[in-house]
């Protein structure tokens, strides 16, 4: 008599090994007053973005030193009318 031999189950411990992955990598859940696909905002909170300046704008804000970047922020909020 030929005997087959038998397949050990991996299917709990690897069903609870895919859940546990699954709930550690999820998304938390979306607050209800939050709007969907923005961040909340912070009072005069800054963001950081990338800009493309042409060299002698870039080199003018930088001659006063540390600063600049707040100095460009200041200019820009004088030529809105901020």
């Amino acid at each position: 008599m030929v005997s087959t031999p038998t397949r050990r189950s991996f299917g709990s411990a690897r069903d609870a090994a895919e859940a546990a992955f699954k709930s550690a990598t999820s998304k938390p859940a979306t607050l209800p007053d939050s709007s969907p696909g923005k961040a909340p905002s912070l009072p005069h909170a800054k963001e950081q973005v990338s800009i493309r300046l042409d060299r002698e704008v870039l080199e003018r804000f930088q001659e006063g030193g540390p600063g600049w970047q707040d100095r460009i922020n200041a200019a820009l909020r004088k030529a809105l009318g901020l």
